[in-house]
């Protein structure tokens, strides 16, 4: 089981997950190709990169937290 992913979930926290990198590239984040993350990601959370970038959170969080692995 792992911790449910949250808005307030930040970038380093949420990379620590495998399956993570490929979902957030189904959504075009744009954090994964930028070189300034490597200097934010333990700021960055990921309902605020949602919001500047026009992702939609709802739906990218049903995908990060699958209920049969959520505890």
């Amino acid at each position: 089981m792992k911790r449910k992913i949250t808005e307030d979930t930040t970038l380093a926290e949420l990379l620590k997950n495998p399956d993570a990198g490929d979902i957030l590239a189904k959504y075009n984040f744009p954090c994964l190709s930028c070189p300034m993350a490597k200097f934010e990601i333990k700021k960055l959370k990921l309902g605020e990169v949602c919001k500047t970038y026009g992702i939609d959170l709802e739906s990218l969080l049903k995908e990060l937290n699958p209920p049969h692995l959520i505890q």
